[in-house]
């Protein structure tokens, strides 16, 4: 008798824990993050340049249409440009991504995320220089990832993510014969608040 108690008590725990991961219609998440970024050039002229490796860090949003699909978006610091030697061309977008957010897995904890990222140019630095003048203030790029939430309560996980981006805009103000274009990739941890 202390088995069949001790089974459907486990049985009812863990059909009760695969509910509470779930997300429905109208969910809402909130996921600041910080991570480690890594961005480089595309284009004309890339050979031999190496990429900028630094802190990226920002919060993204969840609204779910149910529990496979969301819309992802938010505010994200960007550092991309690239370095040369001791050099480096140091480009800070503040990026707002708007992707399309596939759950999937039994309990919904992994995710595939694409769309389009409009990118608005906050700071161009080479080597203590201002160069903002000589590179575009906006940019469109197209971003993808894929994510892993670890639950720790019903309103609270922590996200492990991967993003990658790269630019299909030419960041070069007035440059009509040469193209470069922004690339990049994040890896990242945050926390994920369900409202």
């Amino acid at each position: 008798m202390k088995k069949i108690i001790l089974v459907a008590a486990v049985a009812i725990f863990t059909i009760s824990g695969l509910k509470a991961q779930e997300r429905d219609a109208g969910d809402i998440e909130l996921t600041p993050y910080i991570g480690y970024s890594s961005a480089f050039f595309n284009g004309d002229e890339v050979e031999g340049l190496d990429s900028r490796n630094t802190v990226a860090f920002g919060v993204i949003g969840n609204y779910f249409f149910n529990d496979r699909w969301s819309l992802r978006s938010g505010l994200e610091y960007a550092p991309l440009g690239s370095a040369f030697g001791n050099s480096e061309l140091k480009l800070d977008y503040l990026n707002i991504p708007i992707n399309a957010n596939w759950h999937f897995g039994s309990t919904r904890k992994w995710h595939l995320n694409f769309g389009l990222t409009p990118g608005f140019l906050l700071s161009a630095d080479a080597d203590g220089v201002d160069v903002k003048d000589g590179v575009e203030s906006f940019q469109l790029g197209v971003s993808y990832g894929i994510g892993y939430r670890i639950e720790v309560s019903d309103n609270f996980s922590v996200l492990i993510d991967g993003q990658g981006f790269f630019g299909v805009t030419n960041i070069l103000a007035e440059a009509e014969d040469f193209t470069r274009l922004n690339a990049g990739s994040t890896l990242s941890v945050g926390g994920v608040f369900k409202f």
